[in-house]
Order: C-alpha cells, then structure tokens, then sequence
C-alpha cells in the first residue's frame, strides 16, 4: 500500500525546496556551531570526575558533585556571590534602562547633523576593547589622573582619590565605565524600534495636543515595549555574567574583596591554578542558575507581557 504525505508535510517540503539556496547559506554556521559550542560541552563530565591533565578524561575517577560541595564551603563562595550579583543588579537596575531613556533623547532631537554627531560620538567606546579602554581608565582613574584632576578643580573632591586602589568604589566604577562603553551601542536596537512607530499615530497626538513627554509615555514606550521584554529577558539571563574582560582588566590584589566574579574566580582556580575539574564545575553551576532565571524570566513576561523568546 503507498505511503501517502500529510498535506502539512508536503507544504513544508515545497517551502524549504523553494528555499534551497537560503537553507544551505545556514548549513556552515550550523556545523561551526556544533563543532565550537555543542562539542566541547562533552568537556562538562570533568565537573564530576577528579581530573588530571596528564591522564585521559576516561581514566579519571568519579567524585559525583564533590567539587560543588567544595564551591559551596569555599571560604570566598559569599564574597564571590554578593559580588557577581551586585555588579549584576546594578546593571541590570542601572544600566539596563539608561540605553532606552538615551534612545528616546536622541529620538526627540531635530537637528539631523547634530543627531548623528551625537549618536557616533556615544558609538565609539564599543568599538574599543577592554584590554586598550583598561589602559586609558587606568590612567584616568589615577590619583594623578584626569578624573582626579577634574573633581578637585571644580570642589567636588578636597584631594585625589585612587578609584581603583579602594574597593568601595569598585562596584561603581564597573557600573560607570560598561555603561560609558555600551550606551551608544545599547541604544541602536531601541532607536530601530522606535523608526518603526507609526507616524501617522505622532501626528494625530499632536493634533490632539500631546505635549512630547505625553506622545513618549502613551505612544512611544508602549510601542517598543515587545523590544524592551525581550532585553529584559536576555539581560535576566545574564545576571551572574558580570562582564569577564572589564572585571579581568580593572581588578587588582588591593580592590579584590570587591571585584572577585564568578567568571574572574573561574579562569584564577582553572587556567592559573590548574584546577579544571573544580573550575568546571563552578561555571556548570553559573551556567544551570543563568538557565533558571531564563525560564524564570520568559515565563514571567509571557504572563504579564505577552511577550516571550518562544
């Protein structure tokens, strides 16, 4: 008896036939992706085993969740903690919503040529690694530095403080300089969102008389807010990655009460201690609580919202 085709299933073998040429462009990134991000994930199983670089990965013994119980008891497990997530709160509360209050600003001026000075001057920092930024706000930040310099001149500052020599101010200063770096960047995504208001809907507030803040609040943020779900979503996500390369390049052995990070603790007991099965499983633990607060926060806004990633 002949085996007949669902409809359904013919409909999208004539769909992906029709997109041949597309399908196939996907074919390479599909292979890189699982050779450099599934692949090495078979790598996780050290977390469990008591493994040595000298002997395969089969040979090595089971230890079951050892290495986590030690993460936990570490003595530096609470100031690693408090730290992630306190660098990553001030981000998110923070940083988060000023790449949208400076979409909305540049959104409002008129002047063209301004507009696009504006908008390449906040670009630029992006485009800057942290490795050459960490030589500049090194320098910056200096006690003979040109923040120092600027503070005392104008009183806010009775003599020259070492910003990074002090781990109080640690947390401030990651703030400050990823959101000098990234604002510009931040805010690209929402301006897109914005271009894609109706303007017809601006036009009929203004014959209404709708002052601008009011066409902001009642036209402007309800448009972008799928936008603004979705980065919410995305930055939640992210709460325990606080930024590797800006931590790396601005910690020191004075500020690192402050500046210890999971991912900076990582690469100390890994990559410089030699410990892979107990670094492994620190950042297998990071990454199943960044999977947590994924589901946490998309299942969050999928019932508040109405938005969600899937």
């Amino acid at each position: 008896m002949a085996k007949t085709v669902r409809p359904e299933k013919q409909y999208a073998l004539k769909k992906w036939w029709n997109q041949k040429y597309l399908q196939f462009m996907v074919i390479p990134g599909i292979i890189w992706m699982l050779l450099f991000n599934y692949v090495p994930m078979g790598g996780i199983v050290i977390a469990f085993k008591k493994f040595k670089i000298t002997r395969p990965i089969a040979d090595a013994p089971w230890v079951g969740l050892q290495y986590f119980k030690e993460f936990f008891q570490d003595s530096n497990f609470s100031d690693i903690m408090i730290n992630t997530l306190g660098i990553s709160l001030l981000k998110l509360f923070i940083g988060f919503p000023l790449p949208i209050i400076f979409a909305l600003l540049i959104n409002e001026i008129r002047g063209t040529r301004f507009k696009k000075i504006s908008q390449t001057i906040s670009y630029l920092p992006h485009f800057l690694s942290w490795v050459v930024l960490g030589g500049i706000l090194t320098t910056w930040l200096a006690k003979d530095g040109v923040i120092n310099d600027f503070f005392v001149t104008v009183g806010l500052l009775k003599e020259p403080v070492s910003f990074l020599g002090q781990p109080k101010y640690f947390w401030g200063m990651a703030l400050i300089t990823d959101t000098w770096k990234e604002l510009g960047w931040s805010a690209i995504i929402y301006l897109a969102a914005i271009s894609g208001v109706d303007q017809q809907i601006y036009e009929a507030a203004t014959v209404d008389g709708a002052s601008k803040l009011q066409k902001i609040l009642f036209i402007t943020l309800p448009s972008i807010t799928g936008t603004i779900a979705l980065m919410l979503i995305l930055q939640i996500s992210g709460l325990l990655n606080s930024n590797f390369d800006q931590i790396l390049i601005l910690k020191n052995q004075i500020n690192v009460s402050r500046s210890q990070v999971i991912d900076t603790y990582v690469y100390q007991v890994g990559m410089t201690m030699g410990k892979y099965s107990y670094a492994t499983a620190v950042g297998l633990f990071k990454a199943v609580i960044a999977l947590m607060l994924l589901l946490i926060a998309n299942k969050s806004s999928k019932k508040l919202l109405g938005r969600s990633l899937y």
